[in-house]
């Protein structure tokens, strides 16, 4: 860009580092992350070597967010509130709204606002387009001057081997701004085979000894009767009744075919979720094994890199905390098409 102006960003609601991973392997640098999650701060440190700054979000000052940046750059801002509030699988609480997070954005809208940064970027759930939330969060962007863009991206037109859909917002104050074209057709889309495929085979409980990430959850006896009855994209309907679970046989359950299976070869996987490794909690049995996937095949199926260091020898490694962690990420390669959209903006205005 002319003149050598430089551009950063710092990652709010950063988590593990998955967004920040993909905007530095876009080319743009990323000066710290925020989160009030501490057990996060390993991994995010260790793999994308910049800093993990501990703490809500509410408490966090213009001052201190301004300070992260060079003077005279670009100031780039990104961040994925937590989801849980919007998400399909909470649409029937009706206390969702007195969920903490739910103001979350608004506390964004607020750090936006005193902060002025030149690109605003915010990934979330589609469903938050449904809640006045997300209205006023637009509103106020454009109050501040910003042209606000936003769109449902299915993930497989990018690359990444998830049916995944998600809202990406861009904000530029220095022009119109937009996510960059889809990179792969449907006959081009990337695969659980091409993922997880090559991977060492594993039993359920186990552990592979060269990867400790490697790592699949323990059935019960029932459960592991009822994969063995399963089929790549099959559902617990195929099973004899005395396999269903109780809740499956009531009339009540029957639409809750999303559970208990297999995924299949040939097609991208479902959203990966914080449970993905738990067999019961979706389509997330293995194609051939009869196991629920590993926290490597959630790694991978998040387009993590095989290097990525989810492992603190110094703390605590469950399954449930590494598969939170895996989970609530941004998607790696959808890290990288905000960043090169947010690049491909700059290069048009600077030249």
């Amino acid at each position: 860009m002319k003149n050598h102006i430089s551009a950063s960003a710092v990652d709010l609601f950063c988590g593990i580092g998955g967004l920040t991973r993909g905007l530095i392997k876009s080319g743009i640098p990323v000066n710290a992350g925020i989160d009030m999650d501490e057990s996060c701060k390993y991994a995010f440190e260790k793999n994308n070597r910049t800093s993990f700054i501990g703490a809500d979000i509410k408490n966090v000052s213009a001052n201190r967010i301004k300070s992260l940046y060079p003077s005279n750059s670009i100031k780039i801002l990104v961040g994925c509130a937590p989801c849980q509030p919007f998400s399909t699988h909470t649409q029937k609480n009706e206390n969702r709204e007195e969920d903490e997070q739910w103001g979350l954005l608004y506390h964004f809208a607020r750090i936006i606002k005193e902060t002025k940064p030149h690109i605003v970027s915010m990934e979330n759930v589609f469903q938050i387009t449904k809640h006045k939330v997300f209205a006023d969060f637009v509103s106020n962007l454009k109050k501040y001057g910003y042209n606000v863009f936003y769109k449902s991206v299915h993930c497989p037109d990018y690359g990444i081997p998830q049916n995944r859909r998600r809202l990406v917002l861009l904000a530029s104050r220095l022009g119109e701004i937009e996510i960059i074209p889809p990179t792969h057709t449907p006959q081009e889309y990337k695969t659980v085979r091409d993922a997880i495929g090559k991977l060492h085979p594993i039993r359920h409980g186990k552990t592979y000894s060269k990867d400790p990430l490697h790592r699949a959850g323990a059935l019960s006896p029932i459960n592991l009767e009822r994969i063995h009855a399963s089929t790549p994209g099959g559902t617990w309907r195929d099973w004899e009744r005395e396999l269903r679970a109780p809740c499956h046989r009531r009339k009540t359950g029957k639409t809750y075919s999303t559970v208990y299976s297999r995924m299949s070869w040939n097609k991208p996987s479902p959203t990966i979720t914080t449970q993905f490794y738990r067999f019961g909690t979706g389509r997330f049995g293995h194609p051939e094994q009869n196991r629920a996937i590993s926290l490597r095949e959630g790694a991978l199926l998040q387009t993590f890199p095989k290097s990525y260091d989810f492992i603190d020898k110094n703390g605590p490694n469950s399954l449930v905390r590494i598969g939170a962690h895996i989970g609530n990420a941004v998607p790696v390669k959808l890290g990288f098409v905000i960043g090169k959209s947010i690049l491909k903006h700059l290069e048009a205005y600077y030249g």
